[in-house]
């Protein structure tokens, strides 16, 4: 199995990250995960070369998106003002060429089916509605799809941070066994 991790966080060793490690704890298989704030990927800036091209003019790390080489894709962000960070929008941006080439071209680019996850991460009590909606678009641009039961949530970190937060590292070790296939 082939999982591919994208990192909406900033922080190295946050709560996200916490959350990662103890999925990647208990995944099986090649684990390939980017960074919306470190890897080397641009937001979309309206070029529209991928109005008449089934690519992006933009040559970066989202080529490994774009590759198609994964079974499993996993969103974790923290949730800023009710969605995903701004890095990770922007990152998200770059499916465009998804929807250009299905409703302005009339050519879809295929993608192969994939299952999904989400782990989200906010201080306070955190409201993941905006975030999960935006997760769950994204993960469907990328044919992936997302069961209620493979989304993990951590809030009121500022109180209790996420490497301690026991129901919250067992959603993701629940999120690890689905998708190990339940051989967990």
């Amino acid at each position: 199995m082939k999982t591919l991790i994208i990192n909406g966080s900033p922080r190295l060793n946050g709560d996200t990250a916490a959350l990662l490690r103890e999925l990647k704890s208990h995944l099986t298989g090649e684990i390939t995960e980017l960074s919306a704030y470190r890897d080397d990927i641009s937001p979309c800036v309206d070029c529209r070369y991928c109005y008449e091209h089934a690519e992006c003019a933009i040559h970066d790390d989202m080529q490994t998106v774009y590759d198609d080489d994964f079974e499993v894709v996993v969103l974790a962000s923290p949730v800023y003002y009710g969605t995903l960070t701004g890095p990770m929008l922007s990152l998200i941006s770059r499916l465009q060429i998804h929807h250009t080439a299905k409703h302005m071209r009339g050519v879809p680019i295929p993608v192969r089916p994939k299952v999904g996850a989400v782990i989200l991460t906010g201080g306070g009590k955190g409201n993941p509605d905006g975030a999960v909606r935006m997760a769950r678009i994204t993960l469907r641009i990328l044919g992936a799809t997302l069961d209620d039961s493979d989304i993990a949530t951590s809030f009121n970190t500022d109180t209790l941070p996420a490497r301690d937060d026991e129901a919250a590292k067992a959603a993701v070790r629940g999120i690890a066994e689905r998708l190990n296939g339940g051989a967990g």
